[in-house]
Parts: C-alpha cells; structure tokens; sequence
C-alpha cells in the first residue's frame, strides 16, 4: 500500500515553487484510478475526452454533465491520494454563472476536488463566481475540444496578436482565481515564458516542457486510440511489459524532464 500523502491543492503550488513537475494523466475509472494513483501520478483528469475514447463519438460535444458525474464518482472510489479534476463538459457552464455553479456542484458532490473549463475571456467572471464559493477551477487555454467546430486542430497562439490574446486571457482567469491552467497545443516558447509569468502552476499538452506539468489521455499514452497520434503523444507502452510499467516511465520522464521532447513532442 502507498504511504503517499494526499496530493493537495497546496501540495501542486509547492511542486510548482520548487521546479517539480506535476504529473497528470486522465481517468474515467476505479481500476484505472487505483493503478494511475499507486504508480505516483499526481493528479487525475476525469476528462470529457470519453466521449471519444469511450463512447465512440468524434468529439467531447455529446458528453453531459451526468455522464461526468458518473465517471468521477467511479474514479474517486479507486483513487486514494491523488487530486481529482472533473471537466465541465459543453453546455454545462456557457449560459450563465448560475448554471455553471450547478453543475459545478454536481461534479463535487460526486468526489471532484477541483473542475475545469475551457475558454478565456468571457469565463473569467464565471471562474471567479465558482471560486468565491469554494470551488476549486483549473482553465484551459490554447486549443480548446469544446471548441473544435471553430478552432480545427491547429495550434493556438503562433503570432503575435495571438499569443497576445492569450496571454491576456491567462492573466485574467489567474487574476479571477484559477488554480491551475492547462495549455494545449500552444508554441513552447510561448508557454515557457507564460509559466514563468504566471504564479499559479501550468500543465501543459502539446505546449513543451517548460510547463509545471504535464497531462495526457490515458489511452494515447496506452496506444490503444485509434488513428494517428497527434504529435505531443509518445505511446509509452512501447518497450513496457506492463500498463503499470508504462504509466511509471511516464511519471518518470515527466518529472525528469524527458517527456515531452521539444524537438519531438512540441510546437
């Protein structure tokens, strides 16, 4: 049995102040939690990602809240120490603060330490709303999947303009209170310089390794998604004789700096 402490929120501040990296993978199940949580991994992403490595659809559009809710329930009941963020999925939070409050509940009562939201600008009020009420809020920025009809699976920020703007939106939804923030694919030199500006701990996927962590989909890391992996995936099973096996190295290498290559695994 682990003799770990419980990953705290304070616990991911102290990482980031002392150049730690922040190891996080996603997870939508007790088994899964178990192993993630005893291999060392600090935080686990209920992601609405199930919707595609799960469910079968093409994006995280079709996952509810209810969906959400189950999924988090299953991987508080494996986890023991490590720190439970539960996505807010499309439509749970875009209509007003009150109805992001709900279902942001909805994912706490369900065992989610912390939820997370993607977008910047007009949710910095609504970040702010959550956090003035005891909720916890990691943002996302940079490529957004809720946003995938708008955006394409394309890099975010490679100008200046563009990086301007999310740098703006980063300052705002740490100024409201945001926790943590996620950065998809976005430059790494962008992200690099940002984590450094920022007080609050990064985690980056597919935006290089000068973030304060890293996340990635389970099954990605797993080779198990069909399709071509994006280029911030390695398939750490590759060379692995077990999942447990491979889900170390991957905590290994995330804290060691190994993972993710810049030339390799970034933009």
């Amino acid at each position: 049995m682990s003799s770990r402490k419980p990953v705290t929120l304070h616990r991911l501040r102290e990482m980031r102040a002392n150049g730690e990296k922040i190891a996080v993978l996603t997870c939508y199940d007790a088994a899964f939690a178990r192993l993630l949580d005893d291999a060392g991994i600090d935080a686990l992403l209920v992601g609405d990602s199930l919707g595609m490595v799960l469910q079968g659809h093409p994006s995280t559009l079709g996952v509810s809240v209810n969906d959400m809710a189950y999924h988090t329930a299953c991987v508080v009941r494996g986890n023991r120490t490590a720190w439970v963020i539960a996505d807010m999925p499309f439509g749970s939070y875009q209509e007003s603060t009150e109805v992001a409050l709900r279902h942001a509940v909805q994912l706490l009562q369900a065992g989610a330490h912390m939820v997370k939201l993607e977008g910047g600008g007009w949710t910095a009020p609504i970040v702010r709303s959550l956090v003035e009420r005891g909720i916890p809020v990691c943002a996302h920025l940079g490529f957004t999947p809720q946003s995938v009809n708008a955006l394409g699976h394309r890099v975010q920020g490679r100008d200046e303009a563009a990086a301007g703007v999310l740098r703006k939106h980063a300052e705002e939804l740490a100024a409201a209170g945001a926790s943590l923030l996620v950065l998809e694919m976005v430059p790494a030199g962008f992200a690099r310089d940002l984590t450094q500006h920022l007080s609050i701990p990064t985690i980056g996927i597919g935006a290089g390794a000068g973030c304060s962590g890293q996340v990635l989909v389970l099954h990605d890391m797993l080779g198990v998604t069909r399709g071509d992996p994006f280029r911030f995936v390695r398939n750490f099973m590759d060379g692995s004789a077990s999942i447990e096996v491979a889900v170390r190295r991957y905590v290994t290498d995330v804290k060691s700096g190994l993972f993710p290559d810049d030339k390799l695994h970034s933009f």
